[in-house]
């Protein structure tokens, strides 16, 4: 999915660019994505990509546009010294002037249905929060925002839900700033405010030293719950995922497989790290060693299932017979003919109304005691039960703990 660049009319009866993406379907809410002081570069492009991938029509405005039309600079060496003194430059009343152009225009696309959000990254981290004081955007994202501390007498006028992520060891925010910046945003009810232990600024770029993935994984998941709360689209994630699992387990059609996901999925069974990454891989795996690797009389017991705005968490128990080598769940081992229930659970992610990874666990130790290969005596192993227990919790507890009976009777 590429975009192209448009032009915007600013206030003062001039014309500056802007990056334009789009969803697939044409159609969404928008979002004015704000730029760090390295301009309209491949992670502003990229970031606009993914958010029209997840349903909106993003404007990526060129927000240095009055000094110099077009930056575009790498992170390091002599961009980066351009890049600080751009953002030296800049004059920021007139740049919020300029992010409300973009929104103007926004809402003048055809494309555009619906509200309007503002998200930026480093200074366009700041120009977020400033655009959410000063304007009427319908909410707010903004990332380790540099210099928030000379506008805190602004958080008190925003009037939208806004969301802010900062970096703990922020060399740009210290802890005492940021704290200070903190405790005027617990003032205001329509704030989130989260920190990320151990993490640098600029946390959630890839193509940066300070690039931290999980902590970029889930400030993404909180963004992305901001923005379908406050503007939609709310897609059917339980059905798109019913459609997935009908297809894997009940038709076994690959090719009906591979469409509910995003172009470049993943698949990650984590205790036997099988899966695929990527459309090819992930196509291989799931023809040759996962839809026809599944025993006949494969059954899944759903015993919960909690729906996120980005993602769901399921619960079952997966129950079958090991009359086949399952390439995915126990590579490597000749069938045995023992049936097995072994508690599950998939935390699936989701990019728009298309699958875009699946996390599975379950416990291995427990599933290899049922199939007779491994020795459960002296272990902390307890097979079949734990399907069982999950099932009804009336079960007995505790009983792998040899020392369950010395607090029999003492105070609790």
């Amino acid at each position: 999915m590429s975009g192209t660049f448009i032009d915007i009319p600013s206030n003062d009866g001039q014309t500056f660019a802007a990056y334009l993406a789009t969803p697939q379907y044409g159609s969404g809410p928008g979002i004015v994505l704000l730029q760090e002081i390295f301009g309209i570069n491949g992670y502003m492009r990229d970031m606009a990509d993914l958010l029209a991938e997840e349903g909106y029509v993003v404007l990526v405005p060129d927000l240095f546009w009055r000094m110099t039309p077009g930056v575009n600079l790498a992170y390091e060496g002599a961009d980066l010294e351009q890049a600080l003194q751009y953002n030296t430059r800049l004059d920021v009343d007139r740049a919020v002037q300029d992010v409300a152009a973009t929104m103007a225009a926004l809402r003048g696309l055809r494309q555009q249905v619906g509200k309007v959000g503002a998200l930026g990254f480093c200074l366009g981290g700041k120009l977020a929060m400033l655009t959410a004081a000063r304007t009427d955007v319908d909410c707010a994202v903004s990332y380790y925002g540099v210099g928030l501390d000379a506008f805190l007498d602004e958080i008190s006028a925003i009037r939208c839900p806004m969301a802010f992520h900062f970096a703990a060891d922020d060399s740009l925010c210290p802890p005492p700033v940021r704290e200070a910046i903190q405790a005027e945003m617990s003032r205001n009810p329509l704030i989130d405010q989260y920190v990320y232990p151990d993490c640098d600024h600029a946390f959630a770029t890839p193509e940066r030293a300070s690039y931290d993935k999980p902590a970029a994984s889930m400030a993404w998941s909180r963004t992305v719950a901001l923005l379908r709360k406050v503007l939609g689209p709310v897609y059917d994630l339980n059905s798109l995922w019913e459609a997935h699992c009908y297809h894997e387990f009940a038709t076994r059609d690959v090719d009906a497989i591979m469409p509910t996901m995003v172009a470049q999925p993943y698949v990650n069974h984590v205790p036997t790290m099988t899966g695929g990454v990527g459309h090819d891989q992930l196509k291989r795996f799931y023809r040759y060693h996962f839809v026809d690797a599944n025993p006949q009389d494969t059954r899944l017991i759903p015993l919960s299932r909690t729906i996120g705005a980005d993602r769901i968490v399921d619960e079952f128990v997966f129950c079958a017979t090991h009359d086949r080598e399952i390439d995915w769940l126990l590579p490597g081992l000749a069938p045995t003919g023992k049936y097995f229930e072994i508690p599950m659970l998939a935390v699936v992610c989701f990019r728009g109304d298309k699958l875009y990874n699946e996390h599975i666990y379950w416990d291995q130790a427990s599933l290899l005691v049922q199939i007779g290969v491994l020795d459960q005596t002296g272990l902390p192993i307890a097979g079949i039960q734990t399907a069982k227990k999950m099932v009804d919790e009336r079960l007995p507890s505790n009983t792998l703990m040899t020392n369950w009976t010395s607090s029999e009777g003492k105070r609790i």
